[in-house]
């Protein structure tokens, strides 16, 4: 978000659809006569309006946050009634046709929360290798259309090392999967150090899935658990990667948190005064301040395609940082694209998020 955009914002000029912050026809008159709907949208890649900003003749976008289901994946979240109908009834066609209304070249999919791990080591490497060949199948069957983050056993670390070397060596994923939290351990615990050396050494991107978190099981009736714990338990573990001293013990592995950081981004006033006061911490694990080390992460669009993520989001980091993702089969990329024009980026800045910030870091999908 521009300077210029973000001032309006606050002041009382909305470029979005969100009640209560002022100024949203307004806003929303003034970015559409601003050119977004025409010439600029044309300059990313053949927008037709902002109508259908989704739509694309060339699509070009990628989407960092697209789910989808393998066989066994599918047979295990039915047996333990997770409730997810939507991955129970996912389809690659599904896929293709929520991408191609989306104008999304490519979509990098990932296995969703709950993970392959059920408290068993040996089934949830069979699970694992499972879903990460069932995703090299649908890359070469759908070629250009698929990439994929492969997902590991943890918090098997043996055999997660074992199925990050097949999947980056023999199944070229582009990155891999992790979950934000395993048995109550985030990842910054120490139990995961022999996994994240291994993927500072390999400069691995690796995407990050909130779960529900053990600690926090039905505490509030009549709330589903995602609604609250999700964005939390994302929170939990980019703390836990920076006050561990893991973000510059590890500086080479390339995270990707999921729907904008969860809660993260409303919380920096209380972290920082926090970190401020742990001076013991600051010279070793954020010697220049807690916030830089934040900015050095990426974040996508996921379920957060409004003002209320997007606002304290692009406070925290620049676009660059920014990339554009679904969260898919639960939201489709013609809404996410169409959120993220209406809040009021420039042609820029769209166009980075839409795929210029993913290419620079997936140079395959390129």
């Amino acid at each position: 978000m521009s300077g210029k955009a973000r001032r309006k914002f606050f002041g009382g000029c909305a470029c979005c659809d969100t009640p209560g912050l002022g100024g949203v026809d307004a806003g929303r008159r003034s970015f559409l006569a601003g050119g977004v709907a025409g010439g600029t949208l044309a300059a990313l890649g053949g927008f037709g309006s902002l109508g259908d900003a989704g739509a694309q003749a060339s699509p070009r976008r990628v989407d960092v946050h697209h789910h989808f289901s393998s066989p066994g994946f599918v047979k295990e979240i039915s047996a333990r009634r997770t409730g997810q109908t939507a991955l129970e009834q996912w389809t690659a066609a599904k896929s293709v046709e929520d991408m191609d209304k989306g104008g999304v070249a490519t979509s990098v999919i990932s296995i969703s929360e709950p993970g392959v791990h059920f408290g068993n080591n040996d089934a949830a490497r069979a699970l694992a290798r499972e879903c990460n060949e069932h995703a090299a199948r649908l890359k070469s069957e759908h070629r250009g259309r698929f990439g994929n983050f492969a997902i590991l056993p943890l918090p098997d670390v043996d055999g997660s090392l074992k199925e990050a070397e097949v999947a980056l060596d023999t199944l070229n994923a582009e990155g891999i999967c992790l979950m934000t939290s395993y048995q109550s351990k985030y990842l910054g615990d120490p139990l995961f150090a022999p996994l994240m050396e291994e993927l500072n050494r390999r400069k691995a991107v690796v995407y990050v899935h909130p779960v529900r978190a053990d600690c926090c099981r039905g505490l509030v009736p009549n709330v589903n658990e995602p609604t609250i714990e999700l964005p939390q338990d994302t929170a939990r573990t980019i703390l836990s990667v920076v006050f561990s001293g893991n973000a510059r013990r590890y500086p080479d592995i390339r995270f990707i948190f999921s729907h904008a950081g969860g809660t993260l981004p409303l919380l920096i006033h209380r972290v920082e005064g926090w970190a401020n006061a742990r001076k013991d911490l600051a010279a070793e694990r954020f010697p220049d301040g807690v916030r830089a080390e934040f900015r050095k992460f990426y974040y996508d669009t996921a379920s957060s395609d409004h003002a209320w993520t997007l606002v304290p989001l692009t406070k925290l980091v620049e676009t660059t940082q920014v990339v554009f993702g679904t969260d898919f089969p639960f939201r489709s990329a013609a809404v996410t694209a169409k959120g993220l024009a209406d809040f009021g980026f420039s042609a820029a800045d769209l166009g980075a998020i839409d795929r210029g910030n993913a290419a620079r870091l997936m140079p395959s999908l390129a």
